[in-house]
């Protein structure tokens, strides 16, 4: 299998060489690796004690960041080697100030492996959620240097748990210690003999909420929210947007709808106003004396929607007509209920919200428009919701600080 495992590894980096001179991402992640190994060897400093985190993309670094910023806290006398495998979280996180050094992680063969553990030497590794690089594991093992991950979620489905499993099993042996997000991912891995796991939850939470404690005010939200309720449509595709603005076209006494597109270039934007001519404002051409003359405002820049929540009476949020929702837990730390399409399954959060009515999956505009109706003249519901989705998020928060506690425990740094 570890030759089945190199070989896969070559072809995965020849498919992205053949196809990055057409695509911008794979692009990034070949350049981004060249002369890695050598440009590491030459910036890091002589008679540093350092801890390395690897994380997968922008997502599982939310999770990994709470950790790290404690970490960084409590032993200041560490330095913080932070890798990414994707652009899509390195190119937004490369100068990340709690870091201090940021790289790509160079690709999983042996050699580069053994080079990499040798040229960072770390007192401590921490994966992220998943990423079970072999040759890392292995040479992390060797060197006997404590190897952690978490905010870890496993599945009956995975390869670990299979007859014919063992050398992925074997991966998993590796680690020093699992923390996980549930009961079903500890059970699992109990099943497989594993003892060193415990539920630490999802640090996600514990970021989310420390967001929500530190929200901006945005004076202008704040003028167009005024004596009306507000449904924030947050990280919004074309499906969402359609199902929305027609919500609010047969529905616009008493409510304000604010779109927080995923994609904010300017055609985009172009498209979503042109669903109600002269009846959107951008966010960017927004100020005191117009902001009242509409009632659904766009958003067309980044950064504004973990904030933006805050004055929501109810979150829609968007991607679950196509691959996936996005974060459901930002507007949920704010106490409000959560709206999202069919494909949130796979996201345990989001099924969580759903089993403890915070949270309302809808299939089309009839289900979409019968939720909301429900939710803006039944105030207990809606009350109801909102108390369920904070009391949720606050129960599930202490993960960071468990993992930390095990460090001391253990005497790891």
């Amino acid at each position: 299998m570890t030759l089945v495992y190199n070989f896969l590894i070559c072809l995965y980096s020849f498919i992205i060489r053949i196809v990055s001179p057409f695509n911008k991402k794979a692009s990034l992640w070949i350049n981004g690796r060249k002369g890695l190994l050598k440009k590491i060897e030459s910036e890091l400093k002589a008679n540093e004690k350092r801890i390395w985190f690897h994380v997968s993309s922008l997502g599982e670094f939310e999770q990994g960041r709470p950790v790290i910023e404690k970490i960084k806290q409590q032993y200041p006398e560490y330095k913080i080697v932070l890798t990414f495998f994707s652009p899509s979280g390195y190119e937004i996180r490369k100068n990340y100030e709690q870091a201090d050094y940021i790289y790509y992680l160079p690709q999983d063969t042996k050699r580069n492996a053994k080079r990499f553990i040798k040229l960072i030497n770390p007192s401590m590794a921490v994966f992220v959620k998943y990423e079970y690089w072999y040759h890392y594991l292995n040479q992390l093992q060797k060197a006997a240097i404590p190897t952690f991950i978490v905010s870890a979620i496993f599945r009956p489905s995975q390869l670990f748990f299979k007859p014919y499993g063992k050398w992925y099993r074997n991966l998993l042996y590796k680690f020093s210690y699992l923390f996980v997000q549930n009961n079903e991912s500890l059970s699992l891995l109990n099943s497989i003999g594993i003892t060193n796991a415990d539920k630490g939850g999802d640090t996600r939470f514990d970021r989310v909420y420390e967001i929500s404690q530190n929200s901006k005010n945005i004076p202008l939200i704040e003028a167009f929210t005024y004596g009306n309720n507000l449904i924030i449509g947050g990280s919004t595709w074309e499906k969402d947007e359609q199902l929305l603005v027609e919500y609010f076209l047969n529905h616009s006494d008493n409510i304000k709808l604010i779109l927080a597109p995923h994609e904010v270039h300017n055609k985009n934007i172009e498209r979503i106003m042109a669903m109600a001519p002269g009846k959107m404002l951008r966010y960017s051409t927004a100020d005191n004396e117009n902001i009242n003359n509409y009632r659904i405002l766009i958003i067309d820049s980044i950064g504004l929607l973990s904030s933006l929540y805050k004055y929501g009476t109810i979150a829609y949020i968007g991607n679950g007509f196509g691959n996936g929702i996005h974060n459901t837990l930002e507007p949920a730390t704010f106490g409000i209920p959560v709206i999202f399409g069919p494909n949130y399954k796979k996201y345990q959060e989001a099924c969580d919200l759903v089993e403890l009515n915070a949270g309302f999956p809808v299939e089309n505009y009839e289900s979409l428009s019968n939720i909301l109706n429900k939710l803006l003249t039944d105030n207990n519901t809606l009350q109801n919701s909102g108390k369920a989705s904070l009391e949720y998020v606050k129960s599930m928060c202490g993960g960071t600080t468990k993992f930390l506690q095990k460090l001391s425990e253990k005497n790891v740094l």
